[in-house]
């Protein structure tokens, strides 16, 4: 297996693998032990970015990996370690959000679980309406200074909401923002409108999740045949925005779909290799976070790292995947109004 490429997580020092291994399944769809395999295979392969959050099998997740670090210490050593914390981990009122309150006891909770002192990237895991954001800005200083956290960053943010939250911590004089984690694939490309913009105006890495669509581009799904087995859809095929009456329904679909199996097809790989081969070219890409149920799933989507499509390919890639939308503001017509040229 090709060597994974090495970036700068977002706009800091720290380097980590353009590869990281997401860990939402850990403890639902993959047990303890099938869990640390993947985790042994990805720190094999030169991985060195895990992604978890306090909210994935409601603890469960940072626990099993809180395991697998303290018996792998040589290993653990080169792991960037990234958690998130916003979203309920109770009943109450105040055991969601972004306040001082619920922040404090997430990360103070999310350190537990992992077993360490010290998080790499501490990420608020979506926007939070009520709670001023000087607040939540207050308690992430607080915990650069005091060596609990190295940087900070955010997940499923707006490009205003983005745009506020490093603006707001420049004029504070506080660390701003180092990355972004937004849903990103062939057949979600709408952040590009806005929100890759602002990150990359701001100098913020982006870390897409979904890159596979929620298994759409697996190549497990067909247009006439909805969806079974031991797959996310199969047991589920109203599941999210990747529901498959929502996404079957949408002709670019079955046109991404078309161009990801005829490229798969000449270079005679999967699908999902293509289509994570696409992602990594992207502007703005620090890592694509990858999220599996077994091992195996997990070194077939690495061997992504070996692929390398020409530019016509991903012309067409492009094409079949470009996102609709009116004339204005960001169709043809409304880009060409906000145009210079020399």
């Amino acid at each position: 297996m090709a060597p994974m490429t090495q970036r700068t997580l977002g706009n800091s020092g720290t380097i980590v693998s353009d590869f990281a291994l997401g860990t939402m399944t850990f403890g639902a769809e993959s047990d303890e032990a099938t869990s640390h395999a993947m985790l042994d295979a990805f720190a094999e392969a030169g991985g060195t970015l895990i992604d978890g959050a306090d909210v994935y099998s409601r603890g469960r997740s940072e626990e099993i990996i809180g395991r697998w670090l303290a018996a792998n210490p040589a290993t653990a050593e080169r792991m960037v370690i990234a958690t998130k914390g916003r979203f309920p981990m109770g009943d109450d009122a105040n055991d969601l959000g972004t306040s001082r309150r619920h922040l404090r006891r997430a990360l103070e909770a999310s350190l537990r679980r992992l077993g360490v002192e010290h998080i790499d990237l501490y990420q608020l895991h979506a926007w939070d309406p009520i709670t001023p954001l000087d607040e939540t800005l207050s308690f992430l200083d607080d915990a650069i200074r005091s060596g609990l956290i190295s940087y900070w960053g955010v997940s499923n943010f707006t490009g205003w909401q983005l745009t506020k939250a490093v603006h707001r911590a420049a004029a504070r004089g506080m660390d701003a923002p180092v990355t972004l984690q937004p849903q990103y694939s062939l057949l979600a490309r709408e952040i590009e409108f806005e929100i890759v913009p602002a990150a990359l105006d701001a100098g913020i890495g982006l870390l897409p999740w979904g890159p596979l669509g929620g298994g759409w581009l697996t190549g497990k799904y067909r247009r006439d045949s909805s969806p079974t087995g031991a797959t996310r859809l199969g047991e589920d095929p109203n599941r999210g925005m990747e529901a498959y009456d929502r996404r079957s329904a949408d002709e670019r679909t079955w046109l991404v779909l078309d161009a990801l199996h005829a490229i798969a097809a000449d270079h005679g790989v999967p699908p999902s290799r293509v289509a994570l081969a696409w992602l990594q070219t992207r502007p703005g890409m620090t890592s694509v976070i990858l999220g599996a149920r077994t091992a195996e799933q997990l070194r077939d989507n690495l061997a992504a790292a070996e692929l390398e499509l020409s530019a016509e390919q991903l012309a067409r890639l492009d094409a079949a995947s470009a996102p609709r939308t009116p004339d204005y503001p960001y169709g043809e017509l409304g880009v060409e109004q906000r145009a210079r040229r020399l």
